[in-house]
């Protein structure tokens, strides 16, 4: 077996050094370590517990440096469960451990590597195959009793292995190692591997761990012991068990790797008919675009700083996500870096090299990643039509009911950050006006599909005789109690009279045609005295508030006692309004 071992290792070190003949790509070598986990009937059977692994690896990557072939050598030791004693009435079970109390297990194999490189960080999938030498743990269970008839001794569990509890079996890994490489020569990483054997035998010889035991049917009750014989108990015929060796190994190591490869012989040098002209580095404008990372839409309002040289800028993006450009910049280093809602986009950093192109300016893009979704609203005069500017807004969020304000700008327009699967309402807040209670959700929506979500917010001004519909107030069916969405609506009913104390108001409730006239008439009159209550408790006099419910006697369309109409005409009768007595 150690002839074997030492071939295949001859085999790895003979195809790596032949590899290197050539230029091609990197040879690596490894040092690792960390935990081994049983698993299967490696565990069970075995009665193994976390362990320990430890060795090296060495990997020739070929030409195009992604696949390569390495070899791999390891030390894994996992120790055993071991059993206490058991005593009953007239006996006791114990176990003799004749050796120590691990399996020891030494791996050797070879096979293909692949690896991804992205910057710093290298991935590499590896699997591999050959040959590990075992050594069991060796131990007897003996169950001892005495009765009437005497002294008894009987082995319940014991191993059933080569004499000198060794074994060599064919064996195989797979795994997974991530790299980061702190210097072009010297990288860290952990991995993640699964180990296991294979076969019966290796040779003429068994590879597997094997145990006998008896089969308990009925267990021994310790006050009373055993009466008659072991059959009480025990099956007369034994069982025998194996495992193969099945671990998961999981770990950290530092590898170094070897870029040294043979030099081509260099040509005789002859001085060449034409000079070349490298290019040279001359001033150019600088022009740096802002794009949204899930959507690549340009995005505007972000603040872009260009630090370098004598150099120092910051500007805003437009609608077309191009910050202000730099005009005549000298080559240098410089950093730029973009910032909005609190996130910074991806650091480009620009060096001479950037500067020597053909091109009078230098053109690069980088990329915003926030998830959120942006709301894009407009306060606007319900009456008028036109944008109206400094009103305060409300946006909140339904579910954990945290709630943010902003005053429209000049252009009467309001932003806001959407969270993803959320739903939420916006109102203005603001004294004299008033304005519906707008719904709003991302639920259902793409981020990779979809930046913006955009609102009109009609805001009113509150006189006396004004009088207007509230949108989203429902009831469930013959129902007047106020649902959860109904209280969120009337929530900015009670702002409206807060902020305005001397408005008072009549709120009334109308149902459509259908149905009885006068419980129909009933019925609204409960769910707007239901509404008023909740403003009431809510913090709002009664005296300023009048319920009244009108049933079917203020349709606001066709659709009277015996007309037919669509579930939408109907629809439009089933309101909830507020009109102001006196402001």
């Amino acid at each position: 077996m150690k002839r074997f071992s030492l071939a295949l290792m001859l085999l790895g070190f003979t195809f790596l050094a032949a590899a290197q003949e050539k230029p091609s790509g990197d040879f690596q070598i490894g040092l690792q370590g960390g935990i081994s986990q049983p698993v299967d009937k490696y565990k069970k059977i075995g009665d193994a517990k976390l362990g320990f692994h430890s060795g090296l690896f060495i990997d020739k990557y070929f030409r195009g440096n992604k696949f390569g072939l390495g070899i791999d050598a390891r030390f894994i030791q996992n120790g055993i469960n071991t059993a206490d004693s058991v005593y009953f009435a007239n006996g006791n079970i114990g176990t003799d451990y004749k050796n120590s109390k691990k399996f020891k297990d030494y791996l050797f194999t070879f096979g293909p590597t692949y690896k991804f490189t992205k910057n710093n960080f290298h991935a590499e999938l590896y699997l591999r195959g050959g040959v590990m030498i075992q050594h069991f743990p060796e131990y007897t269970t003996t169950l001892t009793y005495r009765n009437a008839l005497g002294n008894f001794n009987h082995d319940t569990k014991f191993t059933v292995n080569d004499a000198s509890n060794k074994a060599n079996s064919w064996a195989g890994v797979g795994g997974l190692r991530l790299n980061y490489m702190i210097s072009p020569k010297i990288a860290l990483f952990a991995h993640i591997d699964y180990v296991q054997t294979f076969g019966t035998t290796f040779g003429s010889k068994p590879s597997r761990f094997t145990i006998e035991r008896s089969v308990e049917h009925t267990p021994i009750d310790p006050a009373v012991g055993i009466k008659n014989g072991i059959l009480d108990h025990y099956n007369e015929v034994n069982i025998q068990e194996s495992t193969l060796h099945k671990s998961i190994n999981a770990g950290a190591g530092i590898k170094f790797v070897f870029g040294k490869t043979k030099k081509a012989k260099e040509p005789v040098k002859t001085e060449p008919l034409v000079k070349t002209v490298k290019p040279q580095a001359i001033k150019k404008d600088l022009q740096i675009v802002v794009k949204d990372k899930q959507t690549g839409l340009a995005l505007s309002g972000v603040t872009v700083s260009v630090n370098g040289g004598n150099l120092t800028e910051k500007s805003i993006t437009d609608v077309n996500g191009q910050a202000q450009k730099i005009v005549g910049a000298s080559p240098s280093t410089y950093q730029v870096l973009g910032e909005k809602n609190g996130i910074k986009t991806t650091l480009l950093t620009l060096t001479d090299e950037d500067f020597k192109t053909s091109s009078s300016v230098i053109f690069k893009e980088i990329y915003h990643d926030d998830p959120r979704f942006t709301l894009v609203g407009e306060t606007f005069d319900c009456v008028k039509g036109s944008n109206l500017a400094s009103i305060n807004t409300v946006l909140t969020n339904t579910s954990t009911k945290n709630n943010i304000s902003q005053i429209s700008d000049a252009q009467g327009k309001f932003i806001y950050q959407l969270d993803a699967q959320s739903d939420f309402t916006v109102v203005a807040n603001h004294q004299g006006r008033y304005s519906q209670t707008e719904l709003i959700t991302t639920k259902g929506l793409d981020r990779s599909k979809t930046l913006y979500v955009t609102l009109k917010l009609g805001v009113c001004e509150l006189a006396t005789g004004s009088e207007w519909v509230l949108k989203n107030i429902l009831y469930d069916f013959d129902k007047s109690n106020i649902r959860p969405d109904a209280a969120v609506i009337l929530d900015n009913v009670v702002s409206i009279m807060k902020q305005n104390p001397s408005l008072k108001i009549e709120l009334s409730s109308h149902t459509d045609s259908r149905g009885n006239d006068a419980y129909n008439k009933k019925l609204s009159q409960q769910r707007a005295e239901a509404a008023v209550n909740y403003l009431v408790a809510n913090g709002i006099g009664r005296s300023r508030l009048i319920a009244k419910g009108y049933g079917e006697t203020k349709l606001v369309n066709r659709c009277s006692n015996g007309i037919i109409c669509s579930d939408e005409e109907h629809q439009a009768n089933r309101r909830t309004e507020i009109k102001v007595l006196n402001y």
